[in-house]
C-alpha cells in the first residue's frame, strides 16, 4: 500500500526570504545569496520514543515533514508499508513531483537514528545541519552522509579512497570499516552531531569521525568538490555549516532512484 501526502507545516504558505552577503576567508566577496524562511515544526507535537529520541517517522504519517524550499511534501516521496519511500521509477509521476525532503526543525547537537535500503545501482543521501538556500540545492550548505549501492553504482569507483562510498562523508572522507550491505537489503546508520564532532556509524561500527569549524574541516573542504576555486558559495556555507545558529534541518536526497527510510528517530544533546 502507498500513501501520498500534501502537508504544509505551521500555517504560513508564503516562502519569505532573507538576503545575505559573506565573505570567504581571503576577504572576496562571495555571491549573495537568499535563505528561505519556512515554517518550522513544533516539537511539542512529536512523540518520543522510550529512550527519549523524537520518533520523526513513524510508519503511518509525514508531520513535519516537506520538501526542501517547498511548502509540501513532493509526490514522489510516500508512505509505503510503514516506510518512507522515494520513487524515482514511478510511471505516474514526473521530475517536478520530486525534489529532496526534509524535516522542518533546526536541530544543533542529536543523534539521528534510521534504516535504509537501496535499489540495484541506487544512490541517495542524508543531510544534515542544513540551511534552505533559495535556488540552490541542499548539498550546498550541508554535510552528506552517502547511501549508496556500492557494488552497482559508478559513484562508489569515483572520488579518493572509497569516499562516495555508503556511509562516507560524501567526496570527503571514507567510511571504514566499509560494511554497507547490498542493494535491496537494509542498513543502520547513525549520526551523531555534538559541539562541532561528527561521527558516523554504518551497521553497528563507527566508520566515520570528524569536527566542523576547524582548521582541518576547511582542509577537507578544500580538497573536495566544494573547494573555495571550485565552488565559492558552497565552500562559504560548508566552511560555516550550521550558521550562526550552528544548527539546521535534516534532510533526504531525490537523486532520482528508489530509496526506503524507516524508524526515523532524533535524540535532542
Amino acid at each position: 500500500m502507498k500513501k501520498r501526502f500534501l502537508y504544509m507545516v505551521g500555517s504560513v504558505v508564503l516562502l519569505s526570504s532573507t538576503i545575505c552577503k559573506a565573505q570567504d576567508v581571503a576577504g572576496n566577496n562571495v555571491p549573495p545569496y537568499e535563505l528561505n524562511n519556512l515554517p518550522k515544526m513544533d516539537m511539542n507535537k512529536i512523540q518520543k520514543n522510550a529512550e527519549g529520541a523524537y520518533v520523526l517517522f513513524n510508519g503511518t504519517s509525514l508531520e513535519g515533514w516537506r520538501g526542501y524550499n517547498k511548502a509540501n511534501v513532493p509526490a514522489k516521496w510516500s508512505i509505503e508499508e510503514g516506510t518512507l519511500k522515494f520513487s524515482g521509477k514511478d510511471a505516474g509521476l514526473t521530475k517536478n513531483d520530486g525534489g529532496d525532503i526534509i524535516f522542518a526543525h533546526d536541530f544543533q547537537n542529536f543523534e539521528l537514528e534510521f534504516e535504509w535500503k537501496i535499489s540495484h545501482a541506487g544512490n541517495s543521501g542524508v543531510f544534515f545541519l542544513a540551511k534552505e538556500v533559495k535556488g540552490q540545492a541542499i548539498y550546498i550548505s550541508s554535510p552528506e552522509y552517502q547511501l549508496l549501492d556500492n557494488e552497482n553504482h559508478p559513484d562508489a569507483k569515483q572520488g579518493v579512497d572509497g569516499n562516495r562510498k555508503s556511509g562516507s562523508l560524501y567526496d570527503m572522507i571514507p567510511a571504514k570499516p566499509q560494511n554497507g550491505k547490498p542493494a535491496g537489503e537494509w542498513n543502520k546508520a547513525k549520526i551523531v552531531v555534538n559541539k562541532g564532532k561528527v561521527t558516523h556509524y554504518q551497521n553497528g561500527e563507527k566508520v566515520v569521525e570528524y569536527t566542523l569549524w576547524t582548521p582541518d574541516w576547511t582542509a577537507l573542504l578544500q580538497a573536495s568538490k566544494f573547494s573555495q576555486e571550485k565552488w565559492p558559495l558552497a565552500f562559504e556555507l560548508l566552511n560555516n555549516v550550521g550558521g550562526v545558529s550552528k544548527s539546521g534541518v535534516i534532510g533526504f536526497q531525490d537523486h532520482g532512484d528508489d530509496v526506503w527510510l524507516k524508524n526515523i528517530t532524533v535524540k535532542v544533546l
